[in-house]
């Protein structure tokens, strides 16, 4: 799938259970610090992800993605923890929060 607009500003799509149930599955302070980043990345556009370094925006390499998926990739969305995510266009469809940073590229 070709990217849409690279310097679009991204949108999130917040709607996996998976997901849901990772965030409101965190402890306050970390809740809070995912949080911040969500608001952070509604304020930037795509080529703005891909060059903060706070982000950490990555292709996953060790995990094949599902059929109809171009790749995965995964951000720093707490200082301990990252998240998965896929990109259609502008959109940012978030997947998982990972227990630990390592778990988010199937290391685990």
């Amino acid at each position: 799938m070709a990217l849409s607009n690279p310097g679009g500003k991204v949108v999130l799509d917040l709607n996996n259970p998976v997901f849901q149930k990772n965030l409101f599955g965190l402890q306050k302070p970390e809740r809070h610090a995912a949080l911040n980043t969500l608001n952070k990345l509604l304020h930037l556009s795509w080529d703005q992800v891909y060059r903060d370094n706070g982000l950490h925006w990555e292709k996953i390499v060790s995990v094949q993605p599902p059929q109809g998926i171009d790749a995965l990739y995964s951000l720093r969305i707490t200082q301990s923890r990252r998240a998965t995510a896929t990109r259609r266009g502008d959109v940012m469809c978030l997947l998982t929060i990972a227990p630990d940073h390592d778990s988010a590229y199937g290391k685990k």
